[in-house]
C-alpha cells in the first residue's frame, strides 16, 4: 500500500475520533483502531513513515502512530 493512502486513512480515522472523543483522547482511540484493524504490513509502513517525520499526518494521527509498537510479522 502506498504511504499517501495510509496517511489519508489515518487522518480520516483521526478526524472521526477527534469528533467522537475529543482531541485529547483521539490518539489512543486511533492507535487502538489501527492495532485492531490494519494489516501488520500497513502498520509497519505507517510507523516507518512517522519515524521519519510523518509528513501529512494530522497531530492526532501522528501521536497515535508514534505510540504503536512495531507489529510482529509472522511468516
Amino acid at each position: 500500500m502506498n504511504i499517501p493512502h495510509l496517511v489519508s486513512m489515518a487522518n480520516d480515522i483521526s478526524a472521526f475520533f477527534d469528533g467522537e472523543v475529543g482531541p485529547q483522547e483521539a490518539p489512543a482511540s486511533v492507535a487502538l483502531h489501527i492495532s485492531r484493524y490494519w494489516d501488520p504490513r500497513m502498520r509497519s509502513q505507517i510507523i516507518a513513515h512517522a519515524a521519519v517525520g510523518g509528513e501529512g499526518l494530522c497531530s492526532s494521527a501522528l501521536a497515535a502512530v508514534r505510540s504503536l509498537p512495531p507489529p510482529v510479522v509472522r511468516s
